[in-house]
């Protein structure tokens, strides 16, 4: 069913905190995982059980320092488990259905709530806007009132996170609980679509939700232009920046582009997708005697520090390149600024379109690379 929050005073965060609250209060869920401020000002996930904590609930925030499913996944995947609700963004939901297909997380006894996401800013962007005088200050209202339109833009001097910049798929397509920012006058209601399930043991019946089904209708006409409008601008960047980095990686070959990497791990700590409980990385293989170092610069002139970047990178492609969701949390936790999400996300297309796959899209559809069928390369022409 679809219905309205009603909004008063224009505070929009208000009435998405009165959402969370009514689902801890009608019992539909026994805790929420959700960002929260807190008393510095910065936003961090949360597993609240208290409704009136939910007071300091920001899912609204234009932040993103990391990926939620990551811990979306600690909370469910094992039982005994309570009754989770998870609000995430767009990406955040693509990559915990893809963590739930590798059996880091379970949907059982989950309720989703997504929100469409207008873009976000790195966490040291976002603290000096927020510390920011006057006109320099953070306007989250400014953001939100553009999703109306769709002309989705950055507040003046400042920018959106790298993979925000190129994501062609800001909006929620499945969720249990869908705030629909894109194409709503938030001022007035946010539109919100519930399964008929939640909806229930909300208390909303049938026949309220055919009345606002009907109230809805020309509303979700405007969110699907709208939402063709941020796509079609959104796709013309990334295919610019695709073809870039290809090019790039033509000349320099994955060694060059990743050449000032330090192996810091950094990359692959926030990377939702990679879940190894072992990791061969972190294990003492690549700790090589301090002689191995010596003979390789006496045989090669010069031998760069640290060592074993390349088959770090080309290691983490091979594993988890057809999962990637493009959240970009690589790129913001790269301390040498290198561009991993778009070398990520330009490899990681080619191969996705191999196998017709796309992550995140259904958690029915099994992954290529852990499902085998006997003539998939007979029909790619290798037989």
């Amino acid at each position: 069913m679809r219905t309205t929050i009603s909004v008063e005073n224009g505070d929009t965060l208000a009435a998405v905190r009165g959402l969370l609250r009514q689902l801890l209060e009608a019992e539909v869920v026994d805790a929420l995982l959700v960002p929260m401020e807190t008393p510095s000002g910065t936003i961090t996930p949360a597993l609240v059980a208290d409704p009136d904590l939910l007071n300091a609930a920001n899912p609204l925030a234009p932040v993103m320092g990391l990926n939620a499913a990551h811990v979306a996944g600690q909370v469910s995947v094992r039982e005994p488990r309570g009754r989770i609700g998870v609000v995430l963004r767009p990406c955040e939901l693509r990559a915990l259905v893809e963590l739930v297909k590798l059996k880091q997380a379970s949907l059982d006894d989950v309720v989703t709530i997504g929100v469409d996401c207008l873009g976000t800013y790195d966490v040291p962007v976002y603290n000096a806007m927020r510390a920011g005088p006057g006109q320099a200050a953070l306007d989250v209202a400014a953001l939100l009132a553009t999703a109306q339109s769709g002309e989705l833009a950055p507040q003046e001097g400042y920018t959106f996170r790298d993979a925000c910049q190129m994501c062609e798929k800001p909006h929620v397509a499945e969720a249990d609980i869908v705030l629909e920012l894109f194409g709503a006058d938030l001022a007035a209601g946010i539109p919100v679509s519930l399964s008929d399930e939640v909806a229930e043991k909300m208390g909303m019946d049938g026949v309220e939700a055919e009345r606002n089904q009907v109230i809805e209708k020309e509303p979700g006409l405007k969110r699907a232009e709208v939402l063709e409008k941020v796509v079609a601008a959104r796709t013309q960047v990334r295919d610019a920046r695709f073809a870039e980095m290809r090019q790039r990686l033509d000349r320099e070959g994955v060694e060059g582009v990743f050449a000032a990497c330090v192996r810091c791990h950094n990359c692959m700590t926030v990377c939702p997708i990679c879940y190894c409980k072992t990791c061969l990385f972190k294990s003492p293989i690549f700790d090589h005697e301090p002689m191995q170092y010596m003979n390789w610069a006496q045989r090669k002139g010069a031998y760069r520090l640290p060592a074993d970047t390349t088959l770090f990178h080309l290691t983490r492609l091979n594993h988890m390149v057809l999962s990637c969701v493009g959240c970009g949390m690589c790129t913001s936790s790269c301390p040498a600024e290198l561009p991993v999400g778009q070398v990520f996300r330009a490899i990681g297309q080619q191969v996705q379109e191999t196998f017709d796959y796309v992550p995140g899209r259904s958690v029915e559809e099994p992954l290529p690379m852990v499902t085998f069928h006997e003539d998939e390369w007979m029909e790619m022409g290798e037989g």
